[in-house]
């Protein structure tokens, strides 16, 4: 059966690879239950979609298509074994910590039911940014990860309502086409030609993301 291992929340905390700044990507579990909502738009709405979550850079996070951000604890000891090195949940920015669920594998359009209340959607993958970078400081990071091919999942918020740690997690509506967090992924990173299957997702295709899909297969003939 698949849980939420943990529910992870940032805090403020100096950019290694912004001077000046702050970022919210080292987030540490919360025993509480935190509230889920849709936080709007990345322009100009609350930014994370757990309520007590900070986001640095609302500019490129953030916002309805990436409210909620997932990663499988079967990955992160993975990553352990390889770095060596501990890597506790939320080492990698995620909101939810997942224990049962391949998440590289889940379709975009993906419903997750997680309690009682709340229902998130997958859409895109996340694409790791120089704060990543900074924050791990393994040489060649950026690089390593996109190679490994397991990027974690964005969510947007379908149904609000409360989470925590030990909740299960029930996969409700699993779109018929084929087109995986891991698919994107590598369409967006390592292997472009795979462009053009992305649409395969059709309505389940995240907005943004069909507009950069739709901007990149238009040179393709």
């Amino acid at each position: 059966m698949a849980v939420l291992d943990s529910v992870n929340l940032g805090r403020p905390r100096a950019n290694p690879d912004k001077k000046g700044k702050a970022t919210g990507i080292g987030k540490r579990p919360i025993d509480d239950a935190v509230e889920v909502r849709a936080p709007g738009s990345k322009a100009d709405g609350l930014g994370s979609g757990l309520i007590g979550d900070f986001i640095g850079d609302r500019k490129h996070h953030g916002g309805d298509g990436q409210a909620v951000y997932a990663y499988a604890r079967e990955d992160l000891d993975g990553w352990q074994r390889e770095l060596g090195r501990e890597l506790p949940n939320g080492s990698f920015g995620e909101n939810l910590t997942t224990r049962g669920l391949n998440v590289t594998d889940a379709r975009l359009g993906e419903q997750w039911r997680i309690g009682s209340d709340v229902v998130l959607q997958v859409t895109t993958p996340r694409i790791p940014c120089a704060t990543f970078r900074g924050f791990l400081g393994v040489p060649g990071w950026l690089k390593i990860f996109t190679a490994a091919g397991h990027p974690g999942a964005y969510l947007r918020v379908v149904q609000p309502g409360s989470i925590t740690s030990g909740h299960p997690i029930e996969i409700i509506h699993r779109p018929a086409h084929q087109v995986t967090i891991g698919l994107s992924f590598r369409a967006l990173t390592t292997e472009p030609d795979l462009m053009p299957r992305l649409l395969e997702a059709g309505n389940d295709l995240d907005p943004d993301l069909r507009h950069n899909v739709e901007i990149a297969t238009s040179g393709m003939s």
